[in-house]
């Protein structure tokens, strides 16, 4: 076998057609990965690697005759972030013998699409603690689909399958917990599941989620997790296109940037995990989650959930996008609560099922006392915070029941609590509404036991509502405008 020299490995870089770098990667005596460093490097490798970096740093450019022996010698991390996943790939490549060819969305980091391709290489070293691989790589401004596309056959059935699957007739949550089930089978994960972000609103959702034999409720566990736990995630793939978690090692390394989210993987017992994310135009709107993966074919699992994740993207996209068309249309801007027009679509749906099926319901109306006063004295400014208040407190103590924003000052509650638990409700928001000079509600509701009339409860407790609104003025004259 022949001696790997460094005259040997240059000629080997040199040969490339390619930007190549011969790696040497250290095994550690614990048989993990250690040092990786660029020990021998073509011209072109030298010109992109110049161009990616060196040109764009702040300040005295290297020169660029000099920057090979620079480079040469250098542990990666001189330049890129430490990742992971480089380092496992290198790492097989290096001493286990495997040919890698990975095609991966690098946008983010870099401005390109990316292609890396390792090879072994076999021969005696000095070091019995170092192996050498080469390192290629292209880039592209755009998406090759050509170079996407070629993965192995038993990737590109299941990416298929998942595509005909988003292209049915079933509702989006519907194709979403198919999609889902069918990526924790074909990785052997105990766990899969969908997660959208709204930045606006701080906030994530669960759409879909798959566990082994149902042994938890994967929506529960994640309802635990504050949002600055999702928020991390961000952080950590702005240096890589997915996050990989397979050992103990990489666990730590993660747990030294995001310690809050480890320490939740930890009470869950998650000892590996992909994160991937879906990315529409240059934003992140949400992630593939997957526990506890088989890592002995983590190549495979990476591929699969990076092709997968691609194509979801535009479906998650378009979902949040209607999902936001609904919310504009629905819900009432200043307050949050919803608007009269979702109130009349409602009204007009629960009076039918009503109708034919009644059950006892509540209807409460309440009124802003003085409102016009506080926009006269304060200014529209007060008077919108004195709305948006009002529609806190009612939210608060509503929770669970329908509140609509049913004209300027006025709100309307359908409720099916119990005559007691709704009266209950009103007699907390009399006590924390009855400010003369601030929030004071009007309130008149009603009770239907079995007529199942709606429309006639709403007049009632409208009419309740007026009786109250002028006791108020009667005591506060002054306040009448």
């Amino acid at each position: 076998m022949a001696k790997l020299t460094y005259e040997l490995l240059k000629q080997s870089a040199e040969l490339s057609p390619i930007a190549c770098s011969v790696l040497s990667v250290e095994k550690k005596p614990d048989g993990n990965c250690g040092e990786i460093r660029f020990y021998a490097i073509n011209e072109i490798f030298k010109s992109n690697y110049y161009n990616l970096f060196a040109a764009s740093a702040e300040g005295e450019k290297p020169d660029y005759d000099r920057f090979q022996e620079a480079i040469e010698g250098q542990l990666y991390t001189a330049h890129l972030p430490k990742e992971p996943n480089f380092e496992d790939v290198c790492f097989r490549a290096a001493w286990k013998k495997e040919y890698i060819n990975t095609y991966v969305d690098t946008t983010r980091m870099y401005g390109f699409w990316t292609q890396d391709i390792l090879l072994p290489v076999a021969g005696e070293t000095d070091d019995p603690n170092i192996a050498y691989c080469q390192f290629m790589y292209t880039l592209n401004k755009e998406m090759d689909s050509g170079k996407f596309a070629s993965v192995s056959p038993d990737i590109a059935s299941f990416v298929i399958k998942s595509c005909l699957e988003l292209r049915n007739e079933n509702a989006f949550e519907e194709s979403m917990e198919a999609v889902t089930a069918d990526l924790r089978e074909y990785t052997q994960s105990f766990a899969a599941s969908i997660v959208t972000i709204d930045k606006d609103f701080r906030s994530f959702e669960v759409i879909s989620g798959s566990v082994e034999n149902d042994v938890l409720d994967i929506k529960e566990i994640f309802s635990h997790f504050p949002y600055e736990i999702v928020e991390s995630w961000e952080k950590l793939v702005k240096e890589t296109n997915s996050i990989i978690i397979k050992d103990e090692a990489d666990m730590q390394f993660i747990e030294s940037k995001a310690p809050e989210w480890v320490a939740t993987l930890r009470e869950n017992n998650v000892t590996a995990l992909v994160l991937v994310p879906f990315i529409h135009q240059g934003e992140i709107i949400g992630y593939l989650y997957i526990t506890n993966f088989d890592t002995d074919h983590l190549i495979r699992v990476k591929e699969t959930i990076e092709l997968v994740a691609y194509f979801l993207s535009s479906e998650v996209a378009n979902h949040l996008f209607l999902q936001r068309l609904e919310y504009l249309s629905n819900v009432d801007m200043l307050t949050g609560v919803y608007n009269r027009n979702c109130m009349n679509v409602n009204v007009d749906e629960l009076s039918l099922k009503l109708e034919f099926n009644p059950k006892p319901f509540n209807v409460g109306f309440f009124d802003l006392n003085g409102l016009k006063t506080i926009n006269d004295n304060g200014g529209h400014d007060q008077g919108d915070k004195l709305l948006v208040y009002s529609a806190a407190l009612l939210k608060e103590i509503f929770a669970g029941d329908k509140i609509y924003r049913a004209g300027g000052d006025e709100f309307v509650i359908i409720s099916f609590d119990s005559k007691k638990r709704f009266e209950e409700k009103i007699e907390e928001t009399r006590k924390r509404a009855s400010d003369p000079e601030w929030m004071y509600f009007a309130i008149g509701y009603y009770h239907d036991e079995s007529s199942g009339n709606l429309r006639l409860a709403m007049r009632y407790a409208d009419e309740a509502m007026y009786k109250d609104k002028n006791s108020f003025y009667e005591k506060y004259p002054e306040k009448r405008r």
